[in-house]
């Protein structure tokens, strides 16, 4: 806890934006719902007329004016702090804008950069805004599991031997799986070099609360962040944190290229709940987190014990020094089953009352935060033994165990495994993005040069990225798992009947 301003107890946007609603001042500006007295009866209905009382413009309301930002700016102070970074900046569309301003703030379009095959489709997009010109790095892969793991030191020190002039290294940790780089190694030798080291670190927010996690990335020395308050912390949707470091990125620049990206209509109750969960796991933080820690193990266990069930765990680190897992993740393989991690997630989520926070072809992902307590996690473990118990009485398996265990996962395919092909990198995502393009049937398309994105959602990972040479491996992944109900996002024709690529 600091002093003055930086005094964790407080905070000014959360008190700020509750006053405004106290104080009952009558809007005549935005939103047009007023204070939710034009919203429908089904929505006033669903949300309450607190709640829509609560949507209020963050200038005019928070603040005094729209260009008076001296409360969010305290706010914004206080999440640095409680970070560990110089610099921090509330946004309110995730990650992603922040992943944009990674490129558009430290690169001009041929310029070189290093960034993580595994990467975040907003990271991709940004490389389309920007016109850089990635040079990938490909975290290791799991021998049992065909899971991504974490980039090695030798793999970035490799790549900026080859290219020393590139203008940033980004990359993505923890990954999906809840793997961890050896961030404090890469950010030595990225300062070595004099290139920033920028962190899609969405899926750790939580890391600088507790010493039994993983270190964060503004702890391990890394230069820029973004972290998504919204996935395992108490943040509303789309609330997130984008953090800089002083003196290898320039603030300046990064915020212009934030007021660029961000809306012009950002929501105040957005704002306040990054204040809220700021201020919460400041002060109690690591007690939150000691119980979530020791139910996840818990559960782990539990989960582990379920026949045909099996939960990846730090084994799959124990060879990789330096690498870090999170516990609160949890990779349940129900291939034993006989099932598809869709097959499963649908059955849990309708037999059981479970949602799961993604499934592929052989797994599903679910995460317990600081909202669990031994009651959610007995509901969870019931639901998965219902699961067990279904797959077991049921005589139909939608894929044999063989075909989905050669299809692990999307990262497998991306980032080659084994045998497995690599794809070439033929233009840039700019060039390709902008080229003409012409739409042919998926297997016409192996061998030639995606013109659009093609992502499995979730984990938003792109298995196809604009200037990639399609390969057989990719095609043959993308039919199974469409044929078993993956979603992917990105494509002009969403059945993949056809993609598009580089005419000519």
């Amino acid at each position: 806890m600091g002093d003055g301003d930086l005094d964790q107890r407080a905070a000014p946007f959360l008190d700020a934006w509750r006053a405004y609603r106290a104080a009952g001042v009558v809007p005549y500006s935005t939103p047009g719902h007023k204070g939710g007295r034009g919203a429908s009866a089904e929505l006033l209905e669903a949300f309450g007329a607190a709640a829509l009382g609560l949507d209020i413009p963050h200038g005019g309301g928070v603040d005094d004016t729209h260009l008076s930002h001296g409360t969010l700016r305290a706010a914004e102070r206080l999440s640095a702090a409680a970070w560990g970074a110089d610099e921090a900046r509330f946004l309110v569309n995730g990650s992603s804008t922040g992943n944009h301003a990674f490129l558009l703030a430290t690169c001009r379009d041929g310029d070189e950069v290093i960034v993580a095959r595994n990467l975040h489709k907003s990271l991709l997009a940004g490389l389309v805004l920007s016109g850089a010109r990635p040079v990938y790095v490909r975290p290791a892969i799991d021998s049992e599991t065909n899971l991504s793991l974490d980039v090695a030191v030798e793999e970035v020190r490799t790549a900026l031997d080859a290219h020393p002039a590139v203008k940033a290294v980004i990359l993505v940790s923890p990954a999906y799986t809840g793997v961890s780089s050896d961030l404090p190694a890469i950010a030595a030798l990225c300062h070595e070099r004099d290139a920033p080291l920028l962190v899609d670190e969405a899926w750790g927010p939580h890391f600088p609360f507790h010493p039994e996690l993983p270190p964060s990335a503004m702890q391990a020395g890394a230069d820029g962040a973004v972290t998504s308050v919204h996935k395992l912390l108490p943040g509303i949707t789309q609330a997130s944190l984008l953090m800089l470091q002083e003196p290898r990125v320039d603030v300046s620049r990064f915020n212009a290229a934030v007021d660029m990206l961000e809306t012009t209509s950002p929501a105040a109750f957005i704002y306040a709940s990054i204040d809220a969960c700021r201020r919460q796991m400041a002060l109690a933080g690591k007690e939150l987190l000691d119980r979530t820690l020791t139910l996840a193990a818990g559960a782990r266990a539990a989960l582990a014990a379920i026949p045909g069930l099996a939960v990846v765990g730090r084994e799959v680190i124990a060879d990789r020094p330096g690498a870090g897992f999170d516990p609160t993740r949890l990779l349940v393989d129900v291939h034993g089953l006989g099932v598809t991690g869709y097959q499963a997630e649908r059955i849990l989520r309708e037999r059981g009352r479970v949602g799961v926070e993604m499934s592929d072809l052989v797994s599903v992902i679910v995460m317990l935060t600081v909202a669990d307590d031994a009651e959610t996690v007995e509901h969870l473990v019931a639901g998965f033994r219902g699961l067990a118990e279904e797959a077991r009485a049921s005589s139909s398996a939608l894929l044999a165990p063989a075909v989905t265990r050669g299809h692990r996962s999307s990262g497998a395919v991306i980032l080659g495994s084994g045998h497995a092909e690599h794809a070439e990198q033929a233009m840039t995502p700019r060039q390709a993005a902008s080229a003409v393009a012409e739409a042919v049937p998926l297997r016409e398309a192996v061998g030639r040069i995606a013109a659009e994105i093609v992502t499995p959602y979730p984990p938003g990972i792109p298995v196809i990225a604009p200037g990639e040479v399609v390969t057989a491996q990719i095609a043959d992944y993308l039919r199974v798992g469409l044929a078993a109900g993956m979603y992917v996002s990105g494509p002009a024709d969403p059945t993949l009947a056809t993609l598009r690529v580089v005419a000519g």
